[in-house]
């Protein structure tokens, strides 16, 4: 996806549980047909991790013929991390890629030191009336990555490890956790996991790592005696041992990782240590040096002025 203007996130109630180091209630945006809610950046917490930027597509529901259109746009510093939990979405860039990425797999794009990419609906999804839910993650490369060449890699429902049993079901997306490596490699250590509950059911989160959230993407859940609903990034404090309750069906997104090598710039679909060089990369989406997105090469999205 492409950064779009909107409210930064707002800190969210007073909280009771000790464990936790702050509770963020994203702000929605209307994209024309579905909504978006960041939950990173926010307001006092960058990063989990290296994740830098958390974005919820939907739920929506589209009219037939219509659809997402998000023109070719860049990106360098970072690797978008889309996964979904309903619909589709048709993923091209200036590698060459072009392919759907369908529920329970993911798409890890590494932009390095810069690539463009597309996300469109499908002609055969836009003649069904789609359907789109899911997350679409940005993690800072750290500073001996940033100007890697770009990289693209999409792994299917079965090539990401899955853990089941006592009413939870996880699926592991990136990095390692719970005993589980993904093969989605990323240079940094990190984890980030779809985890669906039963109602009742349990999910711990050891500090494994320093820096560890969990997003409620749907239901409620306890959290040392005080719940929170659909909506809400909670970040934890270093070292405690969590325990997650359901107290209805739930599907939460784990993320976290060790901190990143120093603070990161944003500005649009840029992320970099150096403000120079988010500087050079404005110039060069402005004089057209990037390269082409094939097949879809007709339009493409201005830099914001």
């Amino acid at each position: 996806m492409s950064w779009l203007p909107s409210n930064d996130p707002a800190p969210g109630d007073v909280h009771a549980c000790d464990a936790i180091e702050q509770v963020i209630v994203p702000r929605a945006r209307d994209l024309g047909g579905f909504s978006v809610r960041r939950a990173l950046p926010a307001v006092g917490k960058q990063m989990i991790g290296p994740f830098i930027f958390f974005d919820q597509m939907g739920p929506a529901e589209f009219l037939i013929g219509t659809g997402i259109d998000v023109r070719p746009h860049p990106h360098i510093g970072l690797a978008t991390v889309t996964y979904l939990f309903d619909g589709e979405i048709t993923h091209r860039d200036s590698l060459g890629t072009s392919l759907a990425i369908k529920p329970g797999e993911l798409n890890l794009m590494s932009a390095g030191r810069g690539i463009v990419h597309s996300e469109r609906t499908g002609e055969e999804e836009r003649a069904k009336g789609p359907r789109l839910f899911g997350i679409q993650a940005w993690a800072a490369l750290p500073k001996s990555h940033e100007e890697d060449l770009p990289e693209f890699a999409h792994y299917g429902v079965d090539d990401l490890p899955r853990l089941t049993g006592e009413g939870k079901r996880v699926r592991l997306i990136m990095g390692s956790l719970y005993g589980k490596t993904s093969p989605a490699a990323f240079p940094h250590p990190c984890f980030y996991a779809e985890a669906v509950l039963a109602a009742g059911a349990m999910l711990p989160l050891d500090p494994d790592y320093d820096e560890r959230g969990i997003y409620v993407a749907s239901g409620e859940i306890d959290v040392a005696g005080e719940t929170f609903k659909a909506g809400q990034l909670l970040v934890f404090h270093p070292g405690d041992r969590i325990s997650i309750m359901a107290l209805s069906q739930a599907r939460l997104m784990l993320l976290g990782g060790e901190p990143m090598d120093g603070p990161r710039h944003i500005w649009w679909n840029f992320v970099s240590s150096s403000q120079d060089r988010i500087a050079a990369a404005k110039a060069d989406w402005k004089q057209k040096r990037f390269a082409i997105v094939p097949g879809d090469a007709d339009e493409f999205m201005p830099l914001p002025e």
